[in-house]
């Protein structure tokens, strides 16, 4: 069964929450023990109805605001697939956690206040889901029956964020407007009969019937051990273990090894110890090849004809997530793949303005959920891909090398 990956983004009051929590119910995704205990909850809130919010706020400070602050995974599944969402914070304050959760989606669903229509927050996830190349956004226009489930009102918001998506670089994304109430649960699992004006499938249907998008970019596996057993079974054996980020790899293609260059030919593959033809993204094994080569970890293993180029210096976006400022004099650590090498941020480009999606010129450092564009000059050069061409290989992050706190998650250009 497939297993698709959802992140979700909406401003304070959207019905995000609420629209996660109907969900969990209409799919019988929620423990009786569960179901009893929001009860409660409600009739101590003094509402007459479910809250079905309570589902998601986890921590006592979202409860009592009635706001998402962390990243919470929520985890249900239908006949047809199951499903992982990413329930992410939309306030701005809170942006470093919107990319962390959203990194490994494979749709974005956006809410969008019917009485509001497209707002700022809205350009903030907006920009978030193009940035990260996120194939699939679902624009929920929620709160349609407090405007009476006026088809004029549906139409201008879809009109509006269809303009906003036009805007911005990444124009293959395929998006799907809905209008939906997460209270009354209008079009997410069954059709309104409230809306009939609205011919298109309800969000639970869309969810399953999107094609589960193909994982993009060449081969590659950032080595994590060379293994070397040294006993009388193993005497001459010389494997490389690592988990593979991106492509495939089958017994007889020819790899290249980087940073040195040197090529060979795959003898066998190994997971959980047993031997296997091939292996694909995201599995761990380890590698056999015919030649002895020196390899250790933050070498990567690619096919032959199918390198990056290596490269010391780098453009690429990165989101800040420290209190300290960044400081272009300063060296970091860059961690990419398995490798850790001394990096400097040279030089800032623009600060990019995500509620006005305007590009800005940087004034001293950045601060804390600030995205830039940035040139970034690395110790030794990187076997890095650009991140619309292959995702797995195309990100990193800083460290502050004193407080080892991780400063900010980056996206080469």
């Amino acid at each position: 069964m497939d297993v698709f990956r959802i992140t979700t983004a909406g401003s304070v009051d959207d019905g995000k929450s609420t629209l996660i929590g109907r969900l969990l119910y209409e799919t019988n995704s929620i423990t009786t023990d569960k179901l009893e205990a929001i009860e409660r909850a409600s009739q101590r809130k003094g509402i007459g109805f479910l809250d079905l919010s309570l589902l998601t706020d986890g921590l006592v400070a979202e409860r009592e605001q009635g706001i998402t602050i962390d990243v919470a995974h929520i985890y249900f599944n239908t006949p047809k697939r199951k499903f992982i969402i990413a329930d992410s914070p939309g306030h701005v304050e809170y942006t470093r956690n919107m990319i962390t959760g959203a990194s490994r989606a494979q749709t974005s669903v956006i809410l969008v206040d019917a009485r509001k229509g497209i707002i700022e927050q809205t350009h903030r996830h907006y920009f978030i889901a193009n940035l990260l190349r996120i194939p699939y956004v679902i624009v929920c226009v929620n709160k349609m029956d407090l405007v009476n489930y006026a088809e004029e009102v549906f139409t201008k918001i879809k009109n509006d964020f269809l303009k906003l998506s036009a805007s911005l670089p990444n124009t293959q994304q395929q998006i799907v407007v809905i209008p939906v109430s997460s209270l009354q649960g209008d079009n997410l699992t069954t059709r309104s009969s409230k809306m009939p004006w609205f011919t298109g499938e309800p969000l639970l249907t869309l969810l399953e019937s999107l094609p589960v998008p193909a994982a993009r970019g060449a081969f590659r596996m950032p080595v994590q051990l060379a293994i070397r057993p040294r006993n009388e079974s193993h005497h001459d054996y010389r494997g490389y273990a690592g988990r593979i980020s991106s492509g495939k790899i089958s017994v007889g293609d020819t790899v290249t090894v980087l940073p040195s260059g040197r090529n060979s030919k795959v003898t066998a593959i190994y997971k959980n110890g047993q031997e296997q033809s091939a292996a694909i993204d995201r599995e761990s094994v380890t590698i056999t090849i015919a030649d002895n080569i020196d390899i250790s970890r933050g070498d990567m293993l690619v096919r032959s004809g199918e390198e990056p180029k290596l490269k010391a210096e780098h453009q690429a976006f990165i989101c800040w997530m420290d209190s300290n400022v960044l400081d272009t004099v300063k060296s970091y650590l860059i961690q990419h793949g398995t490798q850790r090498i001394k990096a400097k941020v040279t030089q800032v480009t623009f600060v990019q303005d995500t509620a006005t999606l305007q590009q800005l010129a940087p004034s001293g450092g950045l601060r804390m959920n600030e995205i830039a564009k940035v040139n970034l000059k690395t110790a030794k050069p990187l076997p890095a891909d650009a991140y619309h061409d292959n995702p797995a290989n195309g990100t990193f992050i800083l460290i502050d090398e004193f407080t080892n706190n991780t400063v900010a998650v980056g996206f080469f250009e």
